[in-house]
């Protein structure tokens, strides 16, 4: 699970078991870098009242885009919030270019140091390429 902020910087992640459901897992990871402003975009795996409420008692309003077979799908799912969310999934597409779903590692330890260097490259080649400076000028 990453935080991401609206342009692309992670903000912060939480690696669980696959058995573990999405929504148990999210507000501690919201609580721990509470991020800019209130509203957070979420996939559809965050959809559920308990967590909605849950965060909205931390200030926080839950928006999450309804599946296409969903009552009222198409006037929910708002354009210009699916463009934003299209940046946050472009964000996990770079990070599976790192690697980040095939790390092979011999201990936890390996593997956290793994997801913390993948994590730290993608957040310095943000940085650089937002700021415009190359290498290569």
């Amino acid at each position: 699970h990453f935080a991401v902020s609206q342009d692309g910087y992670v903000l912060g992640y939480v690696i669980t078991k696959a058995s573990i459901h999405d929504a148990k897992e999210v507000e501690e990871l919201i609580l721990s870098t509470r991020p800019e402003g209130h509203f957070i975009l979420g996939d559809e795996g965050y959809i559920g009242k308990l967590l909605h409420d849950a965060l909205k008692i931390d200030g926080y309003i839950l928006w999450t885009p309804y599946r296409k077979n969903m009552k009222g799908a198409k006037q929910h799912n708002k354009r210009e919030l699916m463009a934003i969310r299209r940046t946050i999934e472009s964000v996990f597409s770079v990070l599976k270019y790192y690697g980040i779903e095939n790390i092979l590692a011999r201990s936890i330890d390996g593997f956290q140091q793994t997801v913390e260097i993948i994590v730290l490259t993608y957040n310095i080649s943000y940085i650089l390429e937002r700021y415009g400076f190359s290498f290569f000028k």
